[in-house]
Parts: C-alpha cells; structure tokens; sequence
C-alpha cells in the first residue's frame, strides 16, 4: 500500500521520547515507493513557509533512492523525513537537498539527525567534495555550523550553472541575479574536509541579526525598483 500523508493519529507529539522509535537508514530500492510521499510533504512544507523550491518528482527522488544517494527515517512503516545528495563540478562539490520532517514527527529533534546521518554519509562515499548548502532558515545555519560548515561567500561555492539554475523557483531570485549571483538573502554555507574544523559556538543573535540587514537592504532596493 501506498504511504499517504492522511496518517492515523498517533502519541509521537505527546511523547517526546517517540522518535526513539524512529530510524534512520541509507535509502534502498526498497524505499522507492515513498516518492509521493517524499514530493507531497516537501511541496507542502513550501507553501505553509510561502517560500519558493525547486519541484521535485517522484522519478528524480527514486533515482536519488536506488542510486543509495539519500537517508529516509521511519517510524515502522510510517514516513518521517528525508533528504538526499546532489553532486556538482565533477563531484568536488556535494549538496544536501529536500532535507523534510513529516508533519507528525517535528519538534522532535528529528531534522538535526537526519542531517547528521546525510552529512556522514556525504562523507564516506565523495570523501574528497566541499559540502556546502545556501539557506535563510537559522536552525538550518545552527545545524551546518555544528557540524563544521562555515559561512561563505557565493564565490566560494559551485559555479555549476544547473546549480544555479534551481534558484530560479524562489522568490528572491530577481535579489540573486541583480547582484550577480554573488549575494542574496541566503547565506552560504561551505564544509571544506580539508580544512580545520572551527570549534567556535554558533550566535544565533548575530546570525538573524545580519539576515535582517539583509532583508532590510534587498527589499528596500526592490520596493524602490517597484
């Protein structure tokens, strides 16, 4: 039967201890037919954040599972979240896209793990690669700087043009290419293997204290140009 996102009601929101129960393995093959389910709950997520994502089909996320290019947790049989690996320049660079948590499963710390378990995975088969990833979300920016990213400039990362390309869903494109790619209102982030982990503790203070100058910059440029 086809994993649906009209789940049973359950107790992992009342439990706090329910995603013990939860596991997070190398996607297989035998994972293929959760693609719907993959690609409903990461266009749903977009639009309750109002923000613009690259569209995702089932066959491109089968690809990602068969190829062992992605982790999937679940709880039983039960869909709890995802993400897969994406290679650019040749490989020397690797992304972590579609990172989502089903709605029933959030707050539960579920989205840092499956990070961790892709990152490590990241790193056992493109040992070589800079990982890096461009975000607005501050959790997203904490969990990257726990796990040794730091922030970047847009110069650092991939000049791969598909890369870039994936931008063009979002909103906040017209920001990107009116600056020459160089800056947006995401941060870029960068783990480079060769280079010395920073054992510095991420401010979350700072962080959205420069993500609002940067809101404040960009759409201030944008209302004028309106």
């Amino acid at each position: 039967m086809r994993p649906s996102l009209q789940y049973e009601k359950t107790n992992v929101k009342n439990n706090p201890k329910g995603n013990n129960k939860v596991k997070i393995v190398t996607a297989n093959s035998s994972h293929s037919h959760y693609a719907t389910i993959i690609c409903e709950t990461i266009a749903d997520s977009a639009k309750v954040r109002g923000t613009g994502i690259a569209k995702r089909s089932p066959e491109y996320i089968v690809s990602k599972i068969e190829s062992g290019n992605a982790v999937i947790a679940l709880e039983g049989e039960k869909f709890a979240g995802f993400c897969y690996i994406e290679t650019w320049s040749n490989k020397t660079y690797v992304v972590h896209s579609g990172l989502i948590v089903h709605p029933d499963f959030r707050n539960l710390g579920l989205a840092k793990k499956i990070k961790k378990k892709i990152f490590d995975h990241s790193k056992k088969i493109y040992k070589d690669a800079k990982i890096f990833g461009i975000t607005t979300g501050l959790p997203v920016m904490k969990i990257n700087y726990e796990l040794g990213y730091k922030p970047v400039t847009f110069s650092e990362l991939t000049t791969d043009e598909a890369f870039w390309d994936g931008c063009k869903a979002c909103r906040n494109y017209d920001i990107l290419t009116r600056n020459e790619r160089k800056m947006c209102l995401c941060t870029g982030m960068l783990h480079d293997p060769k280079a010395e982990a920073d054992k510095k503790v991420f401010n979350s203070k700072v962080s959205a204290r420069l993500k609002k100058i940067k809101e404040s910059l960009f759409l201030k440029k944008t209302k004028k140009k309106s």
